[in-house]
């Protein structure tokens, strides 16, 4: 299990406002508190990533779901519990959210994670984390630790040091966006 330090630590970060470099389900993220604007920024700003391109956030179960976004279809429900890897779905109305990291449609999207360390960290901060792969906006996703840049290790208030020397590499997780009348669309 995760280190106790690096719960520490990262609540530390994330209650002050701060930014983690932490592992995932998927790829390493850069994470903050998905309900602080002014985090949210800073966020922005280490990827050097355009505003108008929304943010994932990562949730530990499906009852802190129900907080952020109004309806969660049946479909979603489905399609999460039947998934072979990670799956992230966009929600047409988000809320209680940072109104940077909603998408200017309303639509958010999140991410109920399984790995340890995340869902461990979730439940202690008792809100979501932002989630957006650890590199600079355009670079490719690193699919280790080893393969992030010093840039983005020293832009962050804290380094998660948690599945650090693990090189089996990580992929994105795939994403489904709910369209308001049922239906949806499977985007990666």
């Amino acid at each position: 299990m995760a280190n106790n330090i690096d719960i520490e630590k990262s609540l530390e970060a994330l209650n002050g406002g701060g930014v983690i470099l932490y592992p995932t389900d998927t790829v390493w993220g850069i994470g903050c508190d998905a309900t602080d604007s002014a985090a949210v920024e800073r966020i922005f700003t280490i990827k050097r990533r355009n505003e108008a391109l929304s943010l994932l956030t990562l949730v530990d179960s499906l009852d802190m779901l129900t907080e952020y976004v109004d309806d969660i279809p049946h479909i979603a429900i489905q399609f999460m519990k039947e998934a072979a890897r990670p799956l992230s779905v966009i929600y047409p109305k988000a809320k209680s959210l940072a109104t940077n990291l909603i998408a200017a449609d309303g639509s958010i999207g999140i991410r109920i994670v399984q790995e340890p360390f995340c869902k461990q960290l979730i439940k202690a901060f008792g809100k979501p984390i932002v989630s957006t792969s650890a590199n600079i906006s355009g670079e490719p996703a690193p699919g280790i630790f080893g393969e992030i840049s010093d840039e983005i290790r020293d832009a962050v208030d804290y380094v998660v040091r948690w599945r650090q020397d693990d090189q089996q590499p990580a992929t994105a997780s795939s994403i489904i966006k709910l369209i308001g009348d049922g239906s949806y669309r499977v985007l990666r």
